[in-house]
């Protein structure tokens, strides 16, 4: 039997990634949220929690903006852990260290973030670039998202992003290889795993790592936040994620 899932005395705030969402809304009913399921779970347990919005494509820098006025249009200046999924984690870096939110935000928690960046971006940036951006231009969306996750800019981005020293900071890294991994990661997890080694499809063990800590689980990028794994369910093989965010709430009811 798992373990109950703790009440946090602040909020929790869910951060999505690149390309991501809160949920969608079909006749004002939720069909799809970003992190599954997730809110649910810890809200039953009598966690407030929260499920932001930002910029799908735009920089962190815009997106860390946003996310700050998120929160402080939630909660004021009330004390908040945040957990980051994937370039969420990179928005409150740096909304934490360059935002002044470091008096606000208790905890950070990143999952599946490419902190050191991602070849894949790389060779994103190399092959494609000069193709769609003019389409993103054209259609009026920001393309800066993806520059920002490259192996370079990351390394510029953490010389110039310091951890808080009043914040607590953890991480999630996926590891994900055959016969668990499906087709629409083949590509990117071949150029990352020559160059990067283990890796969740789209960012690696390495990448990942961060913290005071950081927890392994099995699965690809999007298994992190509860999308399910079809091989690892027609397997019998997958395990709903609330119980691993309900650990991650256990870590965090423990600080001092």
């Amino acid at each position: 039997m798992a373990d109950p899932i703790p009440k946090l005395t602040a909020p929790v705030v869910l951060a999505h990634g690149l390309c991501g969402f809160d949920r969608v809304l079909v006749c004002r009913r939720p069909v799809v949220e970003y992190f599954p399921g997730i809110r649910r779970g810890l809200e039953a347990a009598g966690n407030r929690v929260l499920a932001t919005r930002v910029s799908a494509t735009a920089s962190i820098t815009a997106r860390a903006a946003q996310l700050k006025s998120f929160i402080r249009a939630e909660v004021g200046s009330d004390p908040v852990h945040v957990i980051g999924h994937s370039m969420g984690g990179l928005d409150a870096r740096y909304m934490i260290s360059r935002l002044g939110m470091d008096r606000q935000v208790l905890s950070l928690t990143t999952v599946g973030t490419p902190h050191r960046g991602t070849t894949f971006a790389d060779w994103g940036v190399r092959r494609l670039a000069r193709l769609l951006c003019p389409v993103f231009r054209t259609a009026g969306v920001p393309a800066d998202a993806f520059f920002d996750l490259t192996t370079d800019s990351c390394r510029r981005f953490n010389e110039r992003v310091p951890d808080a020293p009043t914040v607590r900071y953890f991480s999630v890294a996926g590891v994900c290889e055959k016969p668990w991994l499906g087709p629409e990661y083949y590509l990117s997890a071949g150029i990352i795993g020559r160059s990067e080694g283990a890796n969740d499809g789209l960012v690696s063990l390495a990448s990942a790592t961060w913290g005071e800590q950081t927890d392994v689980w099995t699965g690809d990028h999007l298994n992190l936040v509860n999308w399910p794994n079809r091989r690892m369910r027609r397997a019998g093989e997958w395990h709903d994620r609330t119980t691993d965010y309900g650990r991650l709430l256990e870590r965090l009811s423990q600080l001092t």
